[in-house]
Order: C-alpha cells, then sequence, then structure tokens
C-alpha cells in the first residue's frame, strides 16, 4: 500500500499507520482523511495485518483538520458539498470500529479535533506522558457531535465527563485522560512504541477470531436489550468454540502457560 500522507509498515502482522506532516502537527487534509477512509476498509481483507498500531510523526499525534486545507475551503461549499465531507470523516471511524482487528493508538503529542477521534475509534489507547487530549470542535463554531463522538466518548469516560468535554473542548493532560479511562495506560515519551508494540504483538499472539467477534459485539451489544445481548454471545461463544484457538487455549490454560499462538 502506498499513501502520501501517513507511512504505512507491516513487521510480522503488527501494522503501523504514522501520519506524516510533523510541521503542522499530522493535522488532516481532505486526501488523507479519504486515505484513511480507504485503509482502514482494505485492512479487513488483508489477511498479513492481524493489529494496527496508529501513531503520529514528531511532536503530535494529530491536530485535527488542518486550517488552511480543510476550515478555509469548507467556508466557502454549501449543502451537499459539506454533507460529503462530513460523511467521509465518519467513514473513516466507521471502518475503524467495524475492523475486526485491534487497533491500538500510541498518543504521542497532541491529538485535538479529529485527532482526537482518531484516537477515541481506536480500541486501546497508550499516551505519552506529553501527550494531551481536546475534542474542541464547539471552538470553531460547530457541535461536540463530530465523527461519532456523541456515541463513543459517554461509552469510555461517562456522560457526564462526556459533556464537560465536548461542550467546553478544554484540553486534558494525559494524566487527567487516564483518570477518566480515556487512556488505558500513560508511559514515558521515549517508550510508548515499545509499549504499544508490545500490546501489539501480545494481541498478535492471541485468539484473533475471538479478538474480533469480541470487538463486532461491543459495538452491537450497547444498543439492544439485555436478552439480545446474550442471544449474540451465546451464538458467537459457541462459534469461537469450535475454532481451533480454543482447543489450544484450554491446552495452555491446564499447563499453566500463556497462549501464543505464533502466528507469521
Amino acid at each position: 500500500m502506498s499513501y502520501n500522507h501517513f507511512v504505512f509498515e507491516n513487521d510480522d502482522g503488527v501494522a503501523t499507520i504514522r501520519l506524516n506532516d510533523p510541521e503542522r502537527l499530522n493535522a488532516l487534509t481532505f486526501q488523507s482523511y479519504g486515505d484513511l477512509e480507504k485503509i482502514m476498509a482494505e485492512l479487513a481483507h488483508d489477511d498479513a495485518v492481524k493489529v494496527v498500531v496508529l501513531t503520529g510523526t514528531g511532536k503530535g499525534f494529530c491536530s485535527g483538520g488542518s486550517v488552511n486545507d480543510i476550515i478555509g475551503p469548507l467556508l466557502k461549499m454549501k449543502g451537499d458539498e459539506l454533507y460529503n465531507f462530513t460523511r467521509m470523516t465518519c467513514n473513516v471511524v466507521k471502518n475503524m470500529r467495524n475492523l475486526k482487528k485491534p487497533i491500538i493508538a500510541a498518543v504521542n503529542g497532541i491529538a485535538a479535533g479529529a485527532g482526537a477521534m482518531l484516537m477515541l475509534a481506536s480500541d486501546l489507547r497508550i499516551f505519552s506522558d506529553k501527550a494531551r487530549a481536546a475534542f474542541l470542535f464547539v471552538k470553531v463554531g460547530l457541535s461536540g457531535a463530530d465523527m461519532g463522538a456523541l456515541y463513543l466518548l459517554p461509552k469510555i469516560v461517562g456522560l457526564g465527563k462526556a459533556t464537560e468535554l465536548v461542550y467546553f473542548g478544554d484540553t486534558i493532560d494525559a494524566q487527567e485522560a487516564h483518570r477518566i479511562g480515556l487512556a488505558n495506560r500513560v508511559v514515558p515519551g521515549e517508550k510508548l512504541m515499545q509499549e504499544a508494540y508490545a500490546w501489539a504483538r501480545r494481541l498478535k499472539d492471541g485468539p484473533l477470531y475471538a479478538l474480533g467477534v469480541t470487538k463486532e459485539l461491543f459495538e452491537y451489544e450497547a444498543n439492544v436489550d439485555l436478552e439480545t445481548a446474550l442471544e449474540m454471545e451465546a451464538m458467537a461463544q459457541a462459534r469461537c468454540m469450535e475454532t481451533p484457538d480454543f482447543i489450544k487455549g484450554y491446552n495452555a490454560f491446564i499447563e499453566k502457560r500463556p497462549l501464543k499462538l505464533n502466528r507469521g
């Protein structure tokens, strides 16, 4: 795969998507949104990729939409043109959440606006101790309802804290992100990628089909009643019990050793 706005690498099943415009803190453009929409869809069919690590080059994770390349042109658009753009940005998140492979955000610096949403749409978030996050849509006169923020954020930090974050658009540091559950872990900046890849390798060596089912049901069960959720889980778990990973997992448990499936 070849893209202009980020670096894509695959190391033994662990793929890295590194946003690559460090001078602008990896701000997004129309083209980079389109590329992200495309790659997140393509990865669903790429059997060589088992786990994805999303990060940024330089001092920023992603500072959101570029003021010059996006905000300016949007001011000149109307109706369908604006909807086509917002639909594309939402498709990035849709494709990330529909991807039945773990996505780890290694948040190396500021994650603001759309950048915060890329971080939020990932499955796990590891922050550098210098990282910050801001859902700052209201600060440019937009609603906090952007790219799935009002669907995803309350699930992670609760409705009250989510409301505060999107109403005020304030920037929070890594320690506050961890306190409210937005960051799974905070590590020194020099250890960020080491930690992210350690988690990625653990996931890659695990039961990937079962992890994909788990991710899928996290989404489905959020909007159904308990009885429907239980039926979904019964059917999904029965399918998992027919996979070779279940037998290997059972043997590993009995032998008191970690489950490691050693996929190439």
